[in-house]
């Protein structure tokens, strides 16, 4: 009799807590099914308390309905299914248990117990386990094909790298994370194994912000590699063994106000007018995070004092605000005819008084600026004179520039003005730059062409990606130099890097209205024809573990202003999607110039956005520190901004997965052959659990002329291996932290090919911390 009891209540809580929150949806115009499980629910309970046998029947129904109403709702898919009967089918098998069915059985005229039929419950349950089984067999959203493997494209790969060696963030100045290298191959990549492992040193420290992250990409040239970490050290390995040859410690200190914390990359450098011999005649440049540009002996990590300030270059000159902790440089600038191009990131939503998101080439050899693109002044380039400032809260560039020496452009990827959720007041000329990529003449800064991608930005929609050249071959010859630009919101531009002009089309589709009172939204936002962007959220994509957090993923779907994609943020809080997570983000994509083909990881990650008037922000904490997460101030702005993940009570997505994916392009004919789920559960859930339900990530890939494209970036801790023709995984390693950089490749004076990977977490997608970089190379 006990256990009825416990059952019974335990029905009457759940029933109280659906009827509830099913009446809450229904008068926000959602689904009725939940507050009709509620109402079973609690008559399963009363007869329970009765010890009514028609309590099973009640059940049955429910379970029946449930169904029915589940796969209406979503078809044969089982991870959509789950949430919608788990919890109604275990219970159902409670109820079939012997303590619960005898003491609602009945007793004959000679005394004997029987318990109750199992069979109106019984055939129910049977019939929802055999749905279930048969939705494990199904995958509603892979899509299966094939890239052309013939190698119809050119062998273009950018610069004078050799095939052995990977020289720049993308290995050339083209972007490509391509290696024309073949000793790794579909065949053979399966025998891969870690052959060194190296530790660093610089951990995650408890007064680090939250967005501490290990995002290093290595170069190679020589037999050594270089690299940097988060608290800015520069490192040099042997790339044979993984050992240690010097090792620099910028100093850079800690800020709390820093939002991000983290080096992409080191920038090298040979310098031909140097006598053989002497000091610095090869040069790493390390950007810093409070900062300033170092420049290093390859040779042995001293300083080469003869660049700009005894070997420092500060970026903060001519910056009319400097707060510190608000500008840095988190990417390697690009060396190109005796220059070094810089950007900076500004930290985004702090303040209206932040610095300047100026472009600025620095004489490689002695640091004396050559020119400065600022978008707010874009057509004087010549050196800022003294006294004068650039332009406060510019649009910025954070990420990766790409070059082409032979035209004489830089192509940079631009993000927004901050506050980037409030366009009120924006200038002319922000009006046109942000969230763009632009091309400037390397030898003047002169702007050559600009292509936006949104426009009047309200979302933090920054081009996050390196831009990635190839030369694109024609069926009839013709060969167009093509710049690929991804985005946040899923598409993938081809433009005639000479011009800008697309090579895939795109138009102008309309957008949603609704901006505050103060502020106004385009009517109009571009598409490309080749986009990876989502269709529209529904309430039958609001996901959970449970019925119950389900329940809640659909009441806040309601209850925050969504219509679809470009909703701008509001009062009540917008749903962004896709987030500015990015479905692509700095990781980029990659692309084999030969088979004119693209590997990339788009991901989906819904975001909210919701607007606080300045009156009701609280005053600055104490131990407050730099996030992109949670609440953004704003300082001077009539609004700060609450954003973050769109999450469940249980701190899931409140979208349903798949969150991540591989994916293959046909460039030349713009279309997708494949993309396909990617990554497990193992590490989001206190269970190490290998389901493969395609999970969120960030970084980047990297492709070989093995046919083989190597990832890590999933917030699962593994480094996996692709066949780039169909996207089947192929290999995986284990990693001892988060993989949330960009893998890379060469060879040694002996001719082993070895593939590397940075393992050191990332603060802001919660995977484990680390130091680790670790080389593989087949037995």
């Amino acid at each position: 009799m006990v256990v009825i009891v416990i059952t019974s209540v335990l029905f009457m809580l759940l029933g109280l807590a659906l009827v509830g929150g099913g009446l809450w949806l229904i008068i926000l115009g959602g689904s009725f099914f939940y507050l009709f499980a509620g109402a079973m629910f609690l008559i399963t309970a009363v007869l329970l308390l009765l010890r009514r046998a028609a309590a099973l029947w009640v059940h049955a129904a429910l379970i029946i309905v449930a169904l029915v109403w589940a796969i209406w709702e979503v078809g044969f898919d089982w991870w959509q299914l789950g949430p919608r009967g788990g919890l109604i089918i275990l219970l159902g098998l409670w109820l079939l248990t012997p303590w619960i069915r005898r003491p609602l059985g009945f007793q004959s005229p000679t005394g004997t117990s029987y318990a109750s039929s199992h069979w109106p419950l019984t055939i129910p349950v049977l019939i929802a386990i055999a749905v279930a089984s048969f939705s494990m067999t199904t995958d509603p959203h892979d899509l299966h094909g094939n890239l052309p493997t013939e190698a119809s494209g050119t062998t273009t790969f950018g610069g004078t790298v050799q095939d052995g060696e990977w020289h720049q963030y993308g290995r050339t100045p083209f972007g490509q994370r391509y290696s024309p290298l073949d000793q790794i191959n579909v065949s053979n990549v399966k025998d891969l194994k870690e052959v060194w492992r190296y530790q660093t040193g610089d951990v995650k420290r408890p007064d680090d912000v939250g967005e501490t992250t290990y995002q290093v990409t290595p170069l190679k040239v020589g037999d050594t590699l270089y690299l940097c970490t988060p608290h800015n050290w520069a490192i040099a390995l042997d790339a044979t063994t993984g050992k240690e040859k010097w090792k620099y410690d910028a100093n850079s200190g800690m800020n709390p106000d820093r939002q991000h914390q983290t080096c992409r990359g080191v920038t090298y450098y040979h310098d031909t007018a140097t006598a053989a011999g002497q000091s610095c005649v090869d040069r790493v440049y390390l950007p810093t995070s409070d900062a300033r540009l170092i420049a290093l002996d390859a040779l042995d990590g001293k300083v080469c004092t003869s660049f700009a300030d005894q070997g420092v270059l500060h970026l903060e000159q001519g910056m009319k605000y400097n707060p510190a902790g608000y500008y840095y440089s988190t990417s390697p600038p690009v060396a190109v005819a005796g220059k070094l191009i810089i950007g900076g990131a500004v930290n985004d939503n702090y303040s209206t008084q932040e610095q300047s998101g100026v472009i600025r080439a620095f004489d490689i050899n002695s640091g004396a600026l050559i020119w400065n693109w600022d978008s707010g002044n874009p057509d004087v380039t010549t050196p800022l004179p003294q006294g004068r400032t650039y332009t406060t809260n510019s649009p910025n560039s954070w990420s990766v520039f790409s070059v082409d020496d032979g035209l004489g452009m830089v192509y940079i990827p631009l993000g927004n003005q901050v506050p980037d959720q409030l366009g009120m007041n924006r200038s002319e000329n922000v009006e046109k730059f942000s969230s763009s990529i632009v091309a400037l003449d390397i030898n003047t800064g002169q702007l050559k062409w600009v292509q936006q991608f949104v426009h009047h930005d309200l979302w933090d929609m920054d081009v996050p990606a390196q831009p990635v050249l190839f030369d694109m071959k024609k069926p009839d010859g013709t060969v167009v130099p093509a710049l690929v630009g991804p985005t946040k919101q899923g598409d993938i531009y081809v433009l005639d890097r000479r011009t800008g002009e697309p090579i895939i089309p795109f138009k102008e589709i309309p957008a949603p209205s609704g901006a505050i009172p103060e502020d106004h939204t385009s009517p109009m936002q571009p598409i490309s024809d080749l986009t990876f962007s989502p269709p529209p959220l529904q309430e039958k994509d609001m996901w959970g573990v449970t019925l119950l957090d389900q329940l809640a993923c659909r009441i806040d779907f309601h209850r925050y202003k969504y219509e679809g994609r470009y909703t701008p943020p509001s009062l009540v809080g917008s749903i962004i999607y896709p987030g500015n997570f990015g479905t692509f983000n700095w990781g980029s994509v990659a692309v084999d110039p030969e088979r004119q083909i693209m590997f990339g990881m788009p991901t989906y990650l819904a975001f909210t956005s919701r607007l606080v008037p300045a009156s009701d922000i609280p005053p600055k904490g104490q131990d407050e520190k730099g996030s992109e997460q949670g609440l953004n101030r704003n300082d001077g702005a009539p609004y700060g901004v609450f954003m973050g993940p769109f999450l469940g009570p249980l701190k899931v997505p409140c979208q349903a997965p798949p969150w991540g994916y591989v994916a293959g392009v046909d460039l030349l004919t713009g279309k997708i052959a494949y993309k396909l789920k990617n990554g497990t559960v193992h590490d989001m859930t206190p269970l190490p659990l290998p389901f493969k339900v395609g999970v969120p990530g960030i970084g980047g890939p990297m492709l070989t002329k093995g046919e083989v494209a190597f990832l890590g970036a999933a917030v699962d801790n593994y480094l996996r291996a692709y066949d780039v023709t169909n996207g089947q995984q192929l290999w995986q390693a284990r990693l001892p932290a988060g993989g949330q950089a960009t893998p890379m490749t060469y060879t040694t004076s002996d001719n082993k090919q070895f593939v590397v990977i940075v393992a050191g977490g990332h603060g802001s997608v919660g995977t484990k911390a680390g130091d680790y970089v670790i080389g593989y190379a087949l037995p």
